[in-house]
């Protein structure tokens, strides 16, 4: 793995925190975690549109849009659902902890999915130092929830 690749992960974790708590101030201006939700999610379309306006990346054609199989477009719902998750929890539960938890939660289904080698993911079998690294995360939401 490269610095830049590393750099840039480290970015978009950043974004997540910042995100949730633009989200949350939304909610509080609009007056409802749906709103806010689907506010974010416009803007994130428009955003989208625009990035392909300027990249001009090829579209798929229907074959490939109707080849695809149910669950692979439920992407979108778990995005749509975690959006509003973070929204509603982001002041009750506070950045760090909100966002420790949602990293636990993360680590912890990506060992499930390396393990098995779902969702075309690698094989990477479960191992100590991965379940210890997982634990040391689930220490650490205890340890920022407690201090």
């Amino acid at each position: 793995m490269t610095w830049v690749w590393a750099l840039l992960a480290l970015l978009a974790g950043a974004a997540l925190a910042v995100q949730a708590g633009v989200n949350a101030q939304l909610r509080q201006q609009l007056g409802h975690p749906t709103t806010a939700a689907l506010a974010n999610t416009l803007v994130a379309a428009v955003t989208l549109v625009a990035t392909m306006a300027l990249l001009r990346p090829s579209l798929p054609d229907t074959r490939a849009i109707g080849g695809a199989s149910w669950w692979q477009w439920t992407g979108g719902v778990l995005g749509g659902l975690y959006l509003l998750v973070i929204i509603v929890l982001a002041y009750r539960l506070g950045a760090a902890t909100l966002l420790a938890l949602v990293i636990s939660g993360q680590v912890l289904a990506a060992v499930a999915l390396d393990h098995f080698g779902l969702l075309g993911f690698a094989h990477h079998p479960v191992s100590v130092p991965r379940v210890a690294g997982a634990a040391l995360l689930v220490a650490g939401v205890v340890l920022i929830r407690l201090f």
